[in-house]
C-alpha cells in the first residue's frame, strides 16, 4: 500500500511542478503559436512543392521543416503522408514530410527546449531537419525504378492556396507571438509587455473578427486534444521516477554508448508517444540517469515511429518500404545521438 501511495505521491509532485513552472510561461503562449499556424499557414501552400515536378532541393528544404506547421503525432500525420503520397508527391519527399511533422512541430520543440534544456532542443530541431532530409534521399534512391503513384493534376488538387495575407504582416504576427513565448518565459516582463502591444496593434490593423475567431478555436482544439495526454504523461513520467531504479535506467541507456543509443532508438521506435508526451518521461529518465545522446535518440526515434503507424504504413506504401524505412529511423536515430553524446 505504501508504495502505491509512493507510486501517486511522484506524479502528483511532477504534475504540480510542471503546472506551476511550465504551463503560463511556456505551453500556454506554445498553444495560440500553433493555433495560429494551423488557421494562417496554409498546408496546401507547402504540399504544392511536394510534387513530382517540383525542384528537388526546394522540396526536401520545405519537406524537412514543414513540421513546424502541424502540432501532430506519429499516427495523425498519415493521413497527410497517404494524401500525398497516393495523389502523386515523389517518394522522397513525401518521406521527408512523413518524418518531418511530428519530430519537429513548434510544440514540441519548444516543449524540449524548456524542459530538457536548450541544447537538446536544438539539437532535436536541427537533428530532425537533416534527418528527415536523408531519410527522404536515401528513400527515393533505394526505390528509384518505381513509379509515382497518382499524375500531376490529382496532386495539384490539393494544392490551392487559400491564404490572402500578406508575408509581412504575417511576420509581425508570428514575430509578437514568439516574442511573447521568449520573454514571458524568460520573466522579461518589459519586453512581453511590447509583444503584447504589438500583437493586438497588428491584430487591429490587419486581421478581422473572423480571423480571430478562426484562431481560437483552432487553438481551443490543440488545447482540447494535446493537453489531457501531456498531463497524464507528466503524471505518468513522475511514477516512472519512483517506479525504475536508477542503476537499471544507467546500466543500459545511461552514458553514449552504441548499444545505449540503439536501444533508445528501437525502444521508441515500438513505443507510441501521444504528441508532446515523450518529452516529460524523458525529462524522468534523463533525471534517472539516462544519457544526453540516448535521450536526443529516443526524441528522434519515438515520435516518428510507433506500431499503430507501423501497421498504418504498410497499407499505404507496402512492407518493402515501410520496413526499409523502420531501419533508416533507428540507424539515423541512432548515429545522430551518439554524435550528439561525443559533443556535449
Amino acid at each position: 500500500m505504501d508504495y502505491f501511495l509512493d507510486l501517486l505521491q511522484g506524479g502528483w509532485d511532477a504534475l504540480v511542478e510542471y503546472l506551476s513552472f511550465h504551463v503560463l510561461t511556456c505551453l500556454i503562449p506554445a498553444f495560440f503559436i500553433a493555433g495560429a499556424i494551423a488557421v494562417f499557414v496554409s498546408q496546401a501552400a507547402i504540399l504544392k512543392y511536394f510534387g513530382p515536378k517540383a525542384n528537388k532541393f526546394l522540396s526536401y528544404g520545405v519537406a524537412s521543416v514543414s513540421g513546424t506547421v502541424l502540432a501532430v503525432c506519429s499516427c495523425t500525420i498519415l493521413p497527410l503522408f497517404g494524401g500525398i503520397y497516393k495523389r502523386g508527391a515523389g517518394l522522397g519527399p513525401a518521406i521527408a514530410f512523413l518524418y518531418s511533422g511530428p519530430a519537429i512541430n513548434v510544440l514540441a520543440i519548444i516543449y524540449s527546449a524548456r524542459l530538457l534544456g536548450y541544447d537538446i532542443g536544438i539539437a532535436r530541431a536541427l537533428g530532425a531537419i537533416v534527418f528527415a532530409i536523408v531519410t527522404g534521399i536515401i528513400m527515393a534512391w533505394i526505390f528509384r525504378r518505381e513509379k509515382t503513384l497518382g499524375d500531376e493534376k490529382a496532386f495539384a488538387s490539393m494544392c490551392d492556396d487559400p491564404s490572402a495575407k500578406k508575408l509581412w504582416q504575417l511576420l509581425l504576427f508570428f514575430g509578437s507571438l514568439v516574442g511573447i513565448l521568449i520573454f514571458a518565459a524568460s520573466s522579461n516582463w518589459i519586453m512581453t509587455g511590447i509583444s503584447f502591444a504589438l500583437l493586438f496593434f497588428v491584430l487591429w490593423r490587419w486581421f478581422n473578427r473572423q480571423d480571430i475567431i478562426y484562431w481560437m478555436k483552432e487553438t481551443w482544439r490543440f488545447f482540447k486534444l494535446i493537453l489531457p495526454w501531456l498531463l497524464g504523461g507528466v503524471f505518468v513520467a513522475g511514477m516512472l521516477t519512483v517506479l525504475i531504479p536508477e542503476d537499471v535506467v544507467a546500466d543500459w541507456v545511461g552514458g553514449n554508448s552504441i548499444q545505449a543509443n540503439s536501444l533508445a532508438s528501437v525502444s521508441g521506435m515500438l513505443m507510441y508517444f501521444a504528441t508532446l508526451t515523450e518529452v516529460p518521461i524523458i525529462r524522468a529518465f534523463l533525471d534517472l540517469g539516462m544519457g544526453k545522446g540516448p535521450a536526443l535518440s529516443l526524441l528522434l526515434a519515438g515520435p516518428a515511429v510507433s506500431l499503430p503507424s507501423i501497421l498504418v504504413l504498410r497499407k499505404i506504401m507496402g512492407w518493402r518500404k515501410t520496413f526499409t524505412y523502420i531501419i533508416l529511423v533507428v540507424i539515423m536515430a541512432t548515429l545522430t545521438g551518439f554524435i550528439f553524446g561525443l559533443i556535449v
